[in-house]
């Protein structure tokens, strides 16, 4: 994929869920580069996280989910491309940035100090309250008594109150008796930082030490800030200054005096720590703090130009979304009837987001959506137009999904299960439908499935997730016919086609762990037939297989014994070909 641009580029991806008072790490970790114009698939067993990976990268997490980390960078050139007028506010705004961040630069020169500073205000906190060991100790403690009560409450909620008044009682009383556990452990807890606290204040020696050295990195500081910055500090400074004007020019008026302020304050705080603003990404790092950073180009008397680094991970404003969703990367869902609204006609449906997103007139929004409607395969388009979803099969209703998913001519397509609700003569025409329509469109499709007889049919490239995490990608044919991971194995194992007569289907036994909990391993250790003993101690780093094909198994050390995929798998090609009378 070399001779590919990058389109999406998803790094160390973190997503958690707050769920009835406990956090769930739904997405651990993961790290992938999505090509333009390519398929690929992801893959695994339902939780295994494949929804929530791409709702993270369309904005569509439930309410209690976050991304806790990671970076998820949209390289789209159109949508990056940003231009602002260089009108009098414009040139006035730049200058007193430009100003300020001259005289934020002085402090760069101190950076080094004032670390220490804050180090020894650390110190001095740190002293003044329990030590690392002992917090993490007493929290422990009472995170696993709210684990117990947050079980019981939510074990009591199931109780019939007619029924089972006992239980509740009893259930009621151990959850008042948890509840007065925590609340000492709490106090214990608050009683300790207080005697810490205290006997800190009473160290004479150790107080008379502190304000002496931190009077003597004060006095170094303030020589040092005092100093002239460089030429070649103003010049970078007035770059900086055009950026953050570039990179809130989106914004309306007062709102842009408010983001100007918090990006101030960000550029202050790392020029306080010495960050190096030359430095490409931590530079995107300072702005992520307040929005996208719009990297300064070029500039004419009339106006600045630059390109955007979009990075969905950071997404504040919903109506950034609002050119992103739908119109740069848009979703066909499992469920076409769920996707639709009863009550509004076809054709409805289709020109709304036409116009949303086009700003077009409803006449060329219906000469557009009728040309949609022919193209995914609707008969008699112009007649059906005025239909209601209830009047379409449920193959024609997830045609004119997929036909409202590219009235946009999105980058991105996502496929979450698309034809697990459909027939099987239906599922075909749709997965061919897909992959026509790409070769017109351009879009990418990223294609969410447990089924790798689909995968075989539509991906160029298999991401196989387990846990929230990656644990193999390849391109199709290395994942058919070499996979690595014992996951890999048993998901193939598993396929129907490989039955023989008389002989039982393979499972896969257990279930995957709970992501409320954190995991010591390999995830898929308790449920891997050639599990080692490290795969429960530590877990296993990505291993290279080729270019294209990674790992995530103990197995592929070189330390670790020589180990044969399973027989149902092995010479696969010509058991799927017998299969099918191919």
């Amino acid at each position: 994929m070399e001779d590919k641009k990058v389109l999406l580029s998803i790094k160390d991806l973190q997503v958690k869920f707050r769920v009835r008072g406990r956090i769930l790490t739904a997405i651990r970790g993961v790290t992938l580069d999505i090509y333009e114009n390519e398929s690929i698939a992801i893959v695994g067993e339902s939780g295994a996280g494949k929804s929530v990976f791409t709702k993270a990268f369309a904005g569509m997490l439930d309410s209690n989910g976050f991304i806790d980390q990671g970076d998820i960078i949209f390289n789209d050139a159109e949508l990056s491309d940003t231009v602002v007028p260089l009108n009098s506010y414009a040139k006035k705004t730049i200058a007193s940035t430009w100003e300020k961040l001259n005289e934020y630069s002085k402090l760069e020169y101190g950076s080094e100090v004032f670390l220490k500073m804050k180090a020894l205000e650390q110190e001095k906190e740190e002293k003044m309250t329990l030590s690392e060991e002992e917090r993490e100790k007493a929290d422990a403690e009472i995170k696993e008594l709210v684990i117990k009560r947050t079980e019981l409450f939510n074990y009591k909620q199931t109780l019939d109150t007619s029924k089972e008044k006992a239980k509740i009682k009893e259930t009621s009383a151990e959850i008042s008796r948890l509840d007065g556990e925590i609340k000492a452990l709490q106090k214990a807890k608050e009683e300790k930082i207080k005697a810490h606290k205290q006997a800190a204040m009473n160290d004479t020696a150790y107080n008379q030490a502190y304000d002496a050295k931190m009077a003597e990195y004060k006095k170094e500081y303030a020589g040092l800030t005092a100093k002239e910055i460089t030429d070649e500090t103003r010049k970078r400074n007035e770059i900086l200054a055009k950026e953050i004007y570039l990179s809130v020019g989106r914004y309306k008026l007062r709102k842009k005096v408010r983001m100007i302020k918090k990006l101030h304050e960000a550029f202050k705080a790392a020029m306080e720590r010495g960050v190096d603003l030359n430095d490409e990404q931590k530079r995107n790092g300072v702005f992520d703090q307040a929005t996208f950073r719009v990297r300064y180009l070029d500039e004419t008397p009339e106006q600045l130009h630059g390109t955007c680094i979009i990075n969905l991970a950071k997404i504040q404003d919903p109506n950034d979304w609002g050119q992103i969703r739908g119109k740069k990367i848009a979703t066909v869902f499992q469920d076409p009837m769920t996707s639709l609204n009863p009550i509004i006609t076809i054709g409805k449906q289709i020109t709304s987001v036409i116009m949303k997103h086009q700003h077009v007139s409803e006449v060329e929004a219906r000469a557009q959506a009728l040309e949609l409607m022919e193209k995914v395969g609707i008969p008699n388009a112009e007649q059906r137009f005025d239909d209601y979803p209830f009047q379409y099969s449920g193959g024609m209703r997830q045609r004119i999904v997929i036909a409202i998913a590219l009235s946009c001519r999105p980058k991105i397509l996502i496929c979450d299960e698309p034809t697990t609700a459909l027939d099987v003569t239906i599922q075909a025409q749709i997965l061919k439908l897909i992959k026509d329509l790409q070769k017109e469109y351009n879009y990418t499709i990223v294609f969410i499935t447990h089924d790798l007889g689909v995968v075989a049919n539509i991906a160029d490239r298999v991401a196989v997730l387990y846990a929230g995490q990656i644990i193999e990608f390849a391109n199709v044919e290395e994942l058919f016919y070499d996979p690595r991971h014992p996951y890999t194995w048993a998901l193939l194992s598993s396929l129907p086609q490989l039955a023989e007569r008389n002989t039982k289907l393979f499972s896969i036994t257990g279930t995957p762990p709970s992501l409320y909990n954190k995991i010591i391993g390999d995830p898929f250790a308790p449920r891997n037939q050639y599990c080692l003993k490290i795969d429960t101690l530590e877990e296993p780093p990505m291993f290279k297989v080729t270019d294209t094909h990674y790992a995530k198994t103990w197995l592929l050390d070189p330390r670790a014994p020589k180990t044969e995929k399973p027989e149902a798998i092995q010479n696969i090609h010509e058991k799927l070909l017998k299969a099918y009378n191919l």
